[in-house]
Protein backbone atom coordinates (compact mmCIF):
# COMPACT_ATOMS: atom_id res chain seq x y z
CA UNK A 1 0.00 0.00 0.00
CA UNK A 2 1.73 3.46 -1.19
CA UNK A 3 1.50 5.62 1.57
CA UNK A 4 2.25 9.68 2.11
CA UNK A 5 4.32 9.27 5.21
CA UNK A 6 4.57 6.93 7.83
CA UNK A 7 3.46 7.17 11.77
CA UNK A 8 6.34 8.41 14.32
CA UNK A 9 4.42 8.45 17.14
CA UNK A 10 2.09 9.95 19.16
CA UNK A 11 2.45 13.05 22.00
CA UNK A 12 0.72 13.53 24.89
CA UNK A 13 0.67 17.32 26.47
CA UNK A 14 1.57 17.72 30.14
CA UNK A 15 2.28 20.30 32.30
CA UNK A 16 4.98 18.37 33.93
CA UNK A 17 6.36 16.30 31.50
CA UNK A 18 9.23 14.70 33.33
CA UNK A 19 6.69 12.82 36.09
CA UNK A 20 4.55 12.28 33.38
CA UNK A 21 7.53 10.39 31.47
CA UNK A 22 8.58 8.25 34.86
CA UNK A 23 4.91 7.40 35.55
CA UNK A 24 4.87 5.60 32.45
CA UNK A 25 8.19 4.19 31.87
CA UNK A 26 8.00 2.47 35.58
CA UNK A 27 4.62 1.16 34.82
CA UNK A 28 5.08 -0.26 31.71
CA UNK A 29 8.68 -0.99 31.94
CA UNK A 30 10.04 1.22 29.00
CA UNK A 31 12.56 3.37 28.82
CA UNK A 32 13.59 6.92 27.71
CA UNK A 33 14.70 7.18 24.29
CA UNK A 34 15.26 11.14 23.93
CA UNK A 35 14.90 13.77 27.04
CA UNK A 36 14.94 17.79 26.07
CA UNK A 37 13.51 20.31 28.18
CA UNK A 38 9.72 20.44 26.52
CA UNK A 39 9.84 16.81 24.72
CA UNK A 40 10.59 13.62 26.10
CA UNK A 41 10.30 10.38 24.08
CA UNK A 42 10.45 6.87 25.51
CA UNK A 43 10.34 3.54 23.71
CA UNK A 44 8.67 0.55 23.90
CA UNK A 45 10.30 -3.03 24.50
CA UNK A 46 8.89 -3.68 20.72
CA UNK A 47 10.27 -0.24 19.45
CA UNK A 48 7.55 1.80 18.79
CA UNK A 49 7.46 5.44 20.44
CA UNK A 50 5.45 7.81 22.58
CA UNK A 51 6.24 11.45 23.19
CA UNK A 52 5.54 13.80 26.40
CA UNK A 53 5.11 17.46 24.77
CA UNK A 54 5.27 20.64 27.53
CA UNK A 55 2.40 22.64 27.86
CA UNK A 56 2.44 24.81 30.66
CA UNK A 57 -1.45 26.19 30.05
CA UNK A 58 -2.41 22.76 29.85
CA UNK A 59 -6.13 21.60 30.50
CA UNK A 60 -6.71 18.18 31.57
CA UNK A 61 -9.32 16.40 30.39
CA UNK A 62 -12.68 15.17 32.31
CA UNK A 63 -13.39 12.23 31.43
CA UNK A 64 -16.24 10.52 30.13
CA UNK A 65 -18.03 13.71 29.18
CA UNK A 66 -17.23 16.08 26.09
CA UNK A 67 -17.22 19.41 27.83
CA UNK A 68 -13.77 18.75 28.21
CA UNK A 69 -12.73 15.41 25.98
CA UNK A 70 -9.91 13.15 26.06
CA UNK A 71 -9.40 13.23 22.40
CA UNK A 72 -6.80 10.73 22.61
CA UNK A 73 -6.13 7.45 24.93
CA UNK A 74 -3.71 5.05 25.02
CA UNK A 75 -4.75 1.16 25.13
CA UNK A 76 -2.03 -1.10 27.10
CA UNK A 77 -1.95 -4.94 27.07
CA UNK A 78 -0.73 -6.75 30.35
CA UNK A 79 -1.28 -10.13 31.80
CA UNK A 80 -2.76 -9.26 34.88
CA UNK A 81 -5.19 -6.05 35.06
CA UNK A 82 -5.99 -5.82 38.64
CA UNK A 83 -2.34 -5.59 39.87
CA UNK A 84 -1.27 -3.36 36.83
CA UNK A 85 -4.17 -1.15 37.82
CA UNK A 86 -2.98 -1.19 42.24
CA UNK A 87 0.57 -0.11 40.73
CA UNK A 88 -0.59 2.50 38.62
CA UNK A 89 -3.03 3.77 41.67
CA UNK A 90 0.54 3.92 43.80
CA UNK A 91 2.61 5.61 40.67
CA UNK A 92 -0.05 8.14 40.88
CA UNK A 93 -3.07 7.27 38.42
CA UNK A 94 -6.72 7.43 39.08
CA UNK A 95 -8.96 4.82 38.66
CA UNK A 96 -12.02 5.68 36.96
CA UNK A 97 -14.15 2.51 35.42
CA UNK A 98 -13.80 -1.33 35.35
CA UNK A 99 -14.64 -2.85 31.61
CA UNK A 100 -14.89 -6.33 30.64
CA UNK A 101 -11.83 -7.47 29.91
CA UNK A 102 -10.14 -3.79 31.18
CA UNK A 103 -9.58 -0.98 33.38
CA UNK A 104 -9.50 2.60 32.68
CA UNK A 105 -7.29 5.09 34.49
CA UNK A 106 -6.60 8.60 34.27
CA UNK A 107 -2.48 9.21 34.33
CA UNK A 108 -1.26 11.97 36.07
CA UNK A 109 -1.56 14.79 33.76
CA UNK A 110 -5.77 13.78 33.26
CA UNK A 111 -4.98 11.87 30.45
CA UNK A 112 -7.38 8.54 30.41
CA UNK A 113 -5.57 5.22 29.38
CA UNK A 114 -6.73 1.59 29.25
CA UNK A 115 -4.95 -1.45 31.22
CA UNK A 116 -6.31 -4.46 29.09
CA UNK A 117 -5.73 -8.17 29.80
CA UNK A 118 -3.73 -10.01 27.38
CA UNK A 119 -2.36 -13.29 28.47
CA UNK A 120 1.46 -14.17 28.04
CA UNK A 121 2.24 -10.53 27.06
CA UNK A 122 5.14 -10.94 29.70
CA UNK A 123 6.58 -8.69 32.13
CA UNK A 124 6.61 -5.27 29.94
CA UNK A 125 3.53 -3.88 28.77
CA UNK A 126 2.96 -3.38 25.04
CA UNK A 127 1.61 -0.38 23.27
CA UNK A 128 -1.52 -1.79 21.76
CA UNK A 129 -2.90 1.08 20.01
CA UNK A 130 -3.21 4.92 20.57
CA UNK A 131 -6.89 5.87 20.08
CA UNK A 132 -8.59 8.78 18.68
CA UNK A 133 -12.06 10.20 19.67
CA UNK A 134 -14.16 11.01 16.55
CA UNK A 135 -17.73 11.83 15.23
CA UNK A 136 -16.90 9.31 12.15
CA UNK A 137 -14.53 6.63 13.34
CA UNK A 138 -14.73 5.05 9.50
CA UNK A 139 -13.93 7.94 7.38
CA UNK A 140 -11.24 9.31 10.08
CA UNK A 141 -9.51 5.75 9.75
CA UNK A 142 -9.65 5.98 5.92
CA UNK A 143 -7.84 9.14 6.39
CA UNK A 144 -5.06 8.11 8.05
CA UNK A 145 -5.03 4.87 6.15
CA UNK A 146 -4.28 6.82 3.24
CA UNK A 147 -1.85 9.39 5.04
CA UNK A 148 0.35 6.42 6.41
CA UNK A 149 0.01 3.71 4.72
CA UNK A 150 -1.72 0.95 7.13
CA UNK A 151 -4.51 -1.16 6.67
CA UNK A 152 -7.95 -1.09 7.79
CA UNK A 153 -8.11 -3.90 9.75
CA UNK A 154 -11.35 -3.19 11.56
CA UNK A 155 -14.79 -1.13 10.72
CA UNK A 156 -17.60 -1.05 12.92
CA UNK A 157 -20.35 0.18 14.67
CA UNK A 158 -18.53 1.47 17.77
CA UNK A 159 -14.98 2.31 15.53
CA UNK A 160 -12.18 1.23 13.44
CA UNK A 161 -8.24 0.33 13.40
CA UNK A 162 -5.70 0.43 11.15
CA UNK A 163 -2.42 -1.34 11.34
CA UNK A 164 1.12 -1.44 9.70
CA UNK A 165 4.81 -1.32 10.73
CA UNK A 166 4.01 -3.30 13.92
CA UNK A 167 1.57 0.13 15.49
CA UNK A 168 -2.04 0.19 15.73
CA UNK A 169 -4.12 3.31 16.01
CA UNK A 170 -8.01 2.87 16.64
CA UNK A 171 -10.70 5.43 16.36
CA UNK A 172 -14.08 5.39 18.63
CA UNK A 173 -16.94 6.86 17.96
CA UNK A 174 -17.98 9.54 19.56
CA UNK A 175 -21.67 10.86 18.91
CA UNK A 176 -21.52 14.19 20.63
CA UNK A 177 -17.78 14.77 19.74
CA UNK A 178 -16.53 17.80 20.40
CA UNK A 179 -13.16 18.82 17.92
CA UNK A 180 -10.61 20.65 19.98
CA UNK A 181 -10.29 24.60 19.06
CA UNK A 182 -6.17 24.09 18.41
CA UNK A 183 -3.98 26.27 19.99
CA UNK A 184 -6.98 27.23 22.68
CA UNK A 185 -6.23 25.75 25.52
CA UNK A 186 -9.59 25.91 26.24
CA UNK A 187 -10.21 23.37 23.62
CA UNK A 188 -6.92 21.82 23.55
CA UNK A 189 -6.11 19.22 21.61
CA UNK A 190 -4.59 16.82 24.10
CA UNK A 191 -2.22 14.54 22.14
CA UNK A 192 -1.57 14.55 18.66
CA UNK A 193 0.26 12.26 15.87
CA UNK A 194 3.54 13.18 14.32
CA UNK A 195 3.86 11.83 10.63
CA UNK A 196 7.38 11.31 9.00
CA UNK A 197 7.14 12.10 5.59
CA UNK A 198 10.23 12.81 2.62
CA UNK A 199 9.24 15.67 1.40
CA UNK A 200 7.01 18.74 3.42
CA UNK A 201 5.83 20.42 0.12
CA UNK A 202 5.00 17.15 -1.43
CA UNK A 203 3.47 15.68 1.74
CA UNK A 204 1.29 19.03 2.57
CA UNK A 205 -0.11 18.87 -0.95
CA UNK A 206 -1.02 15.46 -0.03
CA UNK A 207 -2.28 15.68 2.90
CA UNK A 208 -4.83 18.89 1.93
CA UNK A 209 -5.99 16.54 -0.70
CA UNK A 210 -6.96 14.18 1.42
CA UNK A 211 -8.87 16.49 3.74
CA UNK A 212 -6.61 17.88 5.76
CA UNK A 213 -6.21 21.75 6.99
CA UNK A 214 -3.45 23.68 7.54
CA UNK A 215 -3.20 25.25 10.61
CA UNK A 216 -0.42 28.26 11.68
CA UNK A 217 3.10 26.88 13.27
CA UNK A 218 5.63 24.73 12.17
CA UNK A 219 9.55 25.36 11.70
CA UNK A 220 12.11 23.96 8.86
CA UNK A 221 11.20 20.45 9.90
CA UNK A 222 7.60 20.35 10.40
CA UNK A 223 4.33 21.82 9.38
CA UNK A 224 1.17 21.62 11.68
CA UNK A 225 -2.80 20.64 10.24
CA UNK A 226 -5.77 19.15 11.27
CA UNK A 227 -7.35 15.85 10.04
CA UNK A 228 -10.95 15.87 9.15
CA UNK A 229 -11.81 15.31 12.56
CA UNK A 230 -9.93 18.94 14.13
CA UNK A 231 -7.52 16.64 15.64
CA UNK A 232 -4.31 18.19 14.69
CA UNK A 233 -1.48 16.47 14.05
CA UNK A 234 2.19 17.32 12.57
CA UNK A 235 4.08 16.49 9.21
CA UNK A 236 8.01 16.37 9.70
CA UNK A 237 10.77 15.55 7.60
Amino acid sequence: MTSIGRLELAALDARDIDTLASFYTTLTGWEIARKESDWITIRTTDGQELAFQLAPDHQPPQWPGQQQPQQFHLDLQVDGTEAAAARAVELGATRLADGATWITLADPAGHPFDLCQADGVGPAMKLFAVTIDASDASGLAGFYSELMGMEVTYDGPEGAMIAGDGKSVMFQQVSDYRAPAWPDPSQPQQAHLDVIVDDLDTGEAQALALGATRLEGGGQTFRVFADPAGHPFCLTS
